[in-house]
């Protein structure tokens, strides 16, 4: 059985209906979504006449929102992206983040050797060719970054852009669906970037302690996204903007959050959605192998990276030995939770895990319109997730 084919439902499909529905852009109370063969048939507002032929399935409290959308997976179920990846891996992290409540999902290999990248490259390639669901492509985050804010990442491993890595990179570009790469301006040239950029690659800035100018240099030069916002890069000082700063204040930068409350404290995460556009923001989870497993640490280059606990309001976090974040223990719709509970709208919060990241990266996933794929959340009205779908198939 394909994706799109349902024998087991009625031939007008499923009428899916909670107390509100956010359909990726607003959230309007009372409206119900109708499934048919794995598709979208129509978002219904309140008040509209419904199927009589329709099967009816009642959520009850809370609503119907789109499939997340996250950028930035490093891995999942036990696994990360790195040595031996290859097509089935990839779908396992996707499965994995599918049952965590994100549909879609970008794995991310984070900074590592040449042919390790190589691989994983090789690897991207034929998951898309073999069509994963909800795989959407690749992001790079390093090498090429600045050993001063490598973070997680592998000092020794970080190194400026050469030319085998830019016609390797824009090689990818062209044979995947969205190929991301984060780097510092320290570890790429204008002239690099700019031929990323036209090759189809979105260009990323992160893990950097540039100046605000060397930002607005990179962004002429085609880069128009910042990798998780407030760490690992230079802080906002008011004589020295640095990376902060700058992504806070440039229009055209399109910014993700880790909002587990370890990553960037409530009033950052308030203050940034303050100072950018409402679609200039997004949320990504930044999740590890522990994501979606009963693991308490794994080993990453050698290092132990262990899950230390939480608070009651908080998820727990990822730490090398000597306390530095290495990655998140977030899921999607926690983030969402959180960034509501920081006073974020719903309906802004929600947007930034579904549509915003899609739209990032021009992928046609969080959104729930006519002809969509049915990939959808019921979430309660404490953002808590209750299910998930995908192209109408129940996958928890």
């Amino acid at each position: 059985m394909t994706e799109d084919q349902h024998h087991d439902e009625p031939a007008e499909g499923t009428l899916w209906q909670a107390d509100w529905l956010h359909d990726g852009s607003a959230l309007t109370v009372g409206a119900a979504l109708w499934v048919q063969q794995g598709r979208v048939r129509a978002v219904l507002p309140p008040g509209a006449r419904l199927p009589s032929g329709a099967a009816r399935q009642v959520l009850g409290r809370g609503g119907i929102v789109p499939g997340f959308v996250d950028l930035q997976v490093n891995g999942g179920d036990g696994v990360m992206l790195g040595a031996g990846t290859d097509a089935a891996t990839i779908a396992r992290l996707c499965a994995c983040h599918a049952r965590l409540g994100a549909t879609a999902i970008m794995p991310t290999l984070i900074t590592d050797r040449p042919e390790v990248i190589g691989g994983v490259i090789a690897a991207a390639i034929a998951a898309h060719r073999a069509g994963v669901p909800g795989y959407l492509g690749l992001h790079l985050e390093g090498p090429h970054l600045d050993r001063r804010r490598a973070g997680a990442h592998d000092p020794a491993l970080i190194r400026p852009m050469g030319a085998d890595d830019l016609a390797l990179y824009c090689q990818a570009a062209a044979a995947l669906p969205a190929f991301m790469v984060t780097l510092a301006p320290e570890g790429a040239t204008p002239d690099q970037i700019a031929a990323l950029t036209r090759a189809g690659a979105i260009v990323a800035l992160g893990h950097s302690d540039c100046t605000a100018e060397a930002v607005y240099a990179a962004q002429d030069a085609g880069a128009r996204v910042v990798t998780h916002l407030f760490n690992a890069m230079s802080p906002f000082s008011h004589r020295a903007p640095g990376l902060t700063g700058a992504a806070l204040d440039a229009d055209g930068l399109a910014c993700g959050l880790i909002a587990d409350g370890w990553h960037a404290a409530p009033q950052a995460l308030r203050l940034a959605m303050r100072a950018k556009p409402r679609d200039a923001l997004f949320l990504v989870s930044d999740a590890m192998a522990l994501a979606g497993s009963e693991q308490d640490s794994f080993e990453l280059g050698g290092r132990s990276i262990r899950r230390a606990p939480g608070e009651p309001s908080l998820p727990g976090r990822l730490t090398l030995a000597d306390g530095t974040l290495a990655g998140a223990d977030l899921t999607l719709p926690q983030a969402v939770a959180h960034l509501v509970g920081c006073g974020a709208p719903p309906e802004r919060a929600i947007a930034m895990a579904s549509r915003i990241p899609a739209q990032v990266i021009g992928a046609d996933a969080g959104r729930l319109y006519p002809g969509a794929r049915a990939d959808f959340l019921h979430l309660d009205d404490a953002m808590h997730l209750c299910g998930v779908w995908q192209a109408g198939h129940a996958v928890r």
